[in-house]
């Protein structure tokens, strides 16, 4: 029997995979409130994970509360550097890793890329941020946390690719971080079948989105609009929070 193959986006950089019968979460941030900042909607996750992939230590994809939630005996792979904060939490299976690393996780090869984001600092914690490939029966690329970087087009052959077009909020933040202009180009040049994009229209200072709803919406389709231009043969399935989808038999 063929395993599902599943995406399913929660919002933000979180982004459940189910590949050859491994389930894999990213930067999970599953609360209601971060900070100052508060969801657009809440995910409904069941929490049944293998693997969680943590890209850098920013509060907004390394979370605390949500890691404790996901604690246990699945294995957490995260950037070199920062496994005994992680281990804290009370992972017991943590895998440390920098850029053009390889590790077997389930069914999934990871390949670690690198990613152009500040490195990050928790507690007396440093670690440089990165992204992952992860190779099975379809090749999923998931950026993390990015600007443009050179290296781009020597990832390889993907399937899908999780792109971050946007910050948090009406703003796009400090940088390290690609706009819905730039995020397309990093399309041109990586040349998934489908690109997806991720890492905005979720997190908002309570009560701003009923006076600016624009940040919560109009980064997703510009950047659709920008990838018709510059990647015409690329798919590009924008989605809401929580939104699933099979991943696309036919690629």
């Amino acid at each position: 029997m063929q395993e599902e193959r599943r995406l399913t986006w929660l919002g933000h950089s979180t982004v459940v995979l189910e590949l050859d019968g491994t389930r894999v979460v990213t930067d999970p941030l599953l609360t209601r409130r971060v900070a100052h900042l508060w969801r657009s909607t809440v995910p409904d996750f069941d929490q049944e994970v293998d693997v969680v992939l943590l890209s850098h230590l920013h509060w907004d994809h390394f979370h605390l509360p949500s890691l404790k939630q996901l604690a246990g005996s699945r294995t957490v792979v995260v950037p070199r550097g920062s496994e005994r904060l992680v281990s804290r939490v009370g992972f017991t299976s943590v895998v440390g890793v920098r850029s053009g690393d390889t590790v077997q996780v389930g069914n999934v090869e990871l390949t670690v890329t690198h990613a152009e984001h500040a490195s990050s600092r928790r507690a007396r914690t440093r670690a440089e941020a990165v992204g992952y490939v992860l190779r099975g029966s379809r090749n999923v690329y998931f950026a993390g946390d990015t600007d443009l970087f050179e290296a781009m087009d020597e990832i390889g052959k993907v399937d899908i690719g999780l792109i971050p077009i946007w910050g948090w909020g009406p703003t796009l933040g400090r940088g390290g971080h690609l706009d819905p202009k730039r995020a397309a180009e990093a399309v041109r040049r990586i040349s998934p079948a489908v690109a997806i994009p991720i890492h905005w229209g979720t997190l908002y200072p309570r009560r701003l989105h009923r006076l600016w709803k624009g940040p919560l919406i109009e980064p997703g389709d510009r950047f659709a609009a920008r990838v018709a231009e510059l990647a015409p043969d690329v798919q590009v399935h924008v989605l809401r929070p929580g939104d699933d989808e099979a991943l696309l038999s036919g690629i």
